[in-house]
């Protein structure tokens, strides 16, 4: 028998007030436990909604722009596959990481941590730096080995840490890679030792790797509520003392809302006039090892600095100079590219349509010119997490970009120093973590056993804090065996020989 309806019930169907736009993967923010999550598209914003068994519903904002979140479906390239893996599929992404065969896409830019400690005490650090281990040359070596061998052709290996200025066989990392014929190098640093040390940033400049520097912003409380001190001067300081030495820098700013997204385009600007700097790179806050207390309603999304940009940079900039970046999952990032000569400043994409190069999902019966396949190749190299910014390797794919009909008036040695790359990256978290993203990541992170970690895998999943107790353990295990052995030298010491 059917029940008759309660009186105060609803009887008028009601429209939903959000659009289903997919279901994904993603993790539990408590616990990690893998679980479904929803997609869905609410007041022009993206949200993530997903439910733990355990813990409950978790919702928050993957994009403050629906339609650039849409839009940027078309910009999704096949992925390449690298030439080994290292682990297989058992138990399903993101919980076989290393890669497994199951990633669609190889590594564009690995990084190694070389130590766990730091100079500095960041509130927001994501790596949790301080205490820890500390890499030995033969474990580098190894991991640098078997990049080699995944790749074959290894395109950017990215030095980190902790802070890698301060461990003291960085130089030779440095040229252990150059020696495995990488192509490009990278420092990640807070500049401190650059802006202290004058041996340490002689030697530096002898390698010459890419530096990649931390730099939030140009206002003292900026630093006090991102570092925990006023960098500012400091900062001002390695930059000078890196375009002293000939040396180039992509700047690296971690943008938190209600702290610095006001200065995106002071920023911008002041590396478009530093001699030293090449880029910049905007990193919302990753909300990942010491900073996991916040809104997750209130984060900062790509589009927001993309706005930021905009709004701050009086007409230099508009939305459409900005194109997702295909490698990777074309949510992950955003490039542009900006021609710089004296107060002249012209972004790639006023110089030719990227979408008809970029788009790989859109049926275009438009006709090409005859030099399109090398125009998109090019394209593909500047719009990928491997391009680094004051490379003469940027600077030939943007010449070719523009096609022979465009002169730029430099020699391509030259022409790497009016190349001025933007990035934006927005590294996943426990919040916004999407198994369909982290399956195309190009961005590894190579350990001492031989994996290499999709990025935003090993900093929500707990890959971080395995490796990082594993090699905590190894290095206490060995200073024990050589606190022993060296008390036994002590207790029982060599007799010498009748000819001493």
């Amino acid at each position: 028998m059917v029940k008759p309806a309660d009186k105060g019930k609803v009887s008028v169907k009601q429209d939903a007030d959000y659009i289903f736009h997919e279901l994904t993967r993603s993790i539990c923010p408590e616990c990690k436990t893998v679980i479904d999550a929803q997609i869905i598209i609410q007041d022009n914003k993206v949200y993530m909604r997903k439910r733990c068994p355990t813990h409950g519903w978790f919702k928050g904002i993957i994009s403050s722009d629906a339609q650039m979140y849409v839009d940027s479906v078309k910009f999704n390239k096949p992925g390449t596959i690298p030439l080994e893996f290292s682990t297989e599929v058992k138990d399903g992404c993101p919980l076989d990481c290393g890669l497994c065969p199951e990633h669609k896409q190889h590594i564009c830019l690995a990084l190694i941590e070389v130590n766990t400690g730091c100079n500095l005490n960041c509130p927001v650090c994501f790596a949790n730096a301080g205490v820890g281990y500390s890499l030995t040359m033969e474990q580098v070596e190894f991991m640098l080995d078997r990049f080699v061998e995944t790749e074959g052709d290894p395109e950017v290996i990215q030095f980190s840490g902790g802070e890698p200025t301060i461990h003291p066989d960085l130089m030779e990392m440095i040229q252990a890679a150059k020696d495995r014929s990488i192509r490009q190098i990278m420092v990640n640093t807070n500049g401190v030792r650059i802006a202290r040390d004058d041996k340490f940033l002689d030697d530096l400049a002898k390698q010459n790797p890419v530096i990649y520097f931390q730099f939030d912003g140009l206002r003292p409380e900026t630093y006090l509520t991102i570092r925990g001190e006023d960098l500012l001067d400091m900062k001002l300081k390695a930059l000078d003392r890196l375009a002293e030495k000939g040396m180039d820098a992509v700047l690296v700013a971690a943008i938190e809302r209600g702290v610095n997204t006001d200065e995106v385009g002071a920023i911008l600007k002041f590396g478009l006039e530093h001699p030293a700097v090449r880029g910049v790179v905007f990193q919302p806050v990753t909300h990942v090892g010491r900073h996991i207390d916040f809104d997750p309603m209130e984060r900062v999304t790509i589009p927001d600095v993309i706005h930021g940009i905009v709004d701050q940079s009086d007409g230099r900039f508009v939305l459409e100079d900005f194109v997702p970046v295909p490698c990777c999952f074309p949510t992950c990032q955003v490039n542009s590219y900006v021609f710089v000569d004296g107060e002249t400043t012209v972004p790639l994409p006023r110089l030719l349509d990227i979408d008809k190069y970029l788009d790989y999902i859109t049926n275009r019966a438009l006709p090409k010119p005859t030099n399109s396949a090398d125009v998109q190749k090019a394209l593909e190299g500047l719009w990928s997490a491997s391009a680094v910014a004051g490379s003469e390797q940027t600077a030939d794919q943007f010449q070719c970009a523009c096609g022979p009909g465009m002169e730029l008036g430099y020699e391509l040695s030259h022409l790497k120093d009016h190349i001025f790359q933007i990035a934006i990256k927005d590294f996943l978290d426990p919040w916004t973590f999407n198994v369909k993203q982290v399956m195309k990541c190009c961005v590894g992170i190579l350990v001492p056993d031989g994996r290499i970690i999709p990025f935003c895998a090993y900093n929500s999943v707990g890959y971080r804090e395995e490796i990082r107790e594993k090699l905590v353990g190894e290095q206490k295990l060995d200073n024990n065996r050589k606190k022993i052995r060296l008390a036994e030298q002590i207790n029982n010491p060599t007799p010498a020989s009748a000819d001493d």
